[in-house]
């Protein structure tokens, strides 16, 4: 569709819906297959329409994040997971990129060090949450607990685990009763969680990887183990599926978002963020009287200073 900038822009309710048909909060009947990687709403959106909404919902989500950094009760915990090249880092830099930096952590984990191992497995992820008031990034995150230790079993092995409670016909069920509980805590302790699978599909995920190698200026975001990684994409279809089904709720929703157009992924991405801050319905603080009238007495001070 060519954009008429005349033409009447999406409203927030046609926004919204689209954002639901991507909110997984049941596991009950859920399919990773029938989330589709493109634009779903192509007589909707396109590509200019969809940057011009994004700048919107920007410039909304930094009013939003300045309420919640003031009042300092809730946070905010944004959870992160895709494929190679799906694009977290800069769907994370554009919906960021008028927020206070200051109310902002954005933490990516790599693979587990010494210290690490010697902890269970969402020890690292606790000392990384946000404090109140802030929004936390987790670029990766303890779903690499569920996902690429599935997939890579000696990865698991490295965790020592007692034998006795490793491996196992239950033990990947347990782990995502875990998370869920994890997950249920922290919303009882003021901290939204909402997680995105940047859903890309493995024909988008092959052009991009060629980008990367036909630009020499691209070439750092490539590595020979990428390919590695996309040889077993069947299995890591079947544990995002498995983690998504295992730990989708309403308090704590996934979001499976087309990430074959980015600027769609930033659009919806950006949205479900602004609608769960909407949805807090955080007011400014309220000021005592006895503060206000300290207040009337400095605005008195400084306009007798002429």
């Amino acid at each position: 569709m060519a954009h008429d900038p005349d033409e009447k822009s999406p409203s927030r309710k046609e926004i919204r819906a689209l954002v639901d048909s991507c909110r997984v909060t049941s596991g009950k009947g859920f399919r990773l297959d029938r989330h589709p990687t493109g634009n779903p709403v192509p007589d909707l959106l396109d590509k200019a329409s969809g940057q011009a909404l994004l700048q919107r919902g920007i410039a909304e989500l930094s009013e939003l994040q300045e309420t919640l950094y003031a009042n300092s009760t809730w946070s905010l915990l944004l959870v992160f997971q895709a494929m190679d090249a799906a694009g977290k880092d800069s769907t994370i830099k554009h919906v960021m990129t008028g927020v206070n930096p200051q109310g902002v952590s954005v933490t990516s984990f790599k693979q587990p060090g010494p210290e690490d191992l010697a902890h269970d497995f969402l020890w690292r992820i606790t000392r990384a949450l946000p404090a109140r008031g802030m929004i936390g990034i987790f670029n990766r995150s303890h779903y690499e607990e569920v996902l690429v230790a599935r997939v890579h079993p000696e990865i698991l092995a490295a965790q020592r685990l007692p034998p006795a409670l490793a491996g196992g016909k239950h033990f990947w069920d347990n782990r995502l009763e875990d998370i869920a509980g994890f997950e249920r805590h922290l919303g009882r302790q003021g901290t939204r969680v909402l997680k995105f699978f940047l859903n890309v599909g493995r024909d988008e995920q092959k052009s991009r990887f060629l980008d990367r190698l036909d630009e020499p200026d691209k070439h750092w975001k490539f590595s020979p183990d990428d390919l590695k990684e996309r040889a077993r994409w069947d299995d890591y279809m079947a544990a995002y599926e498995a983690a998504i089904a295992g730990t989708a709720t309403e308090a704590s929703p996934w979001y499976v978002v087309p990430a074959d157009h980015k600027w769609l992924m930033r659009l919806i991405v950006g949205a479900a963020v602004v609608e769960a801050l909407r949805d807090l319905d955080l007011q400014p603080p309220a000021v005592s009287p006895a503060l206000e009238e300290r207040f009337a007495a400095a605005r008195a001070a400084l306009a007798d200073e002429g």
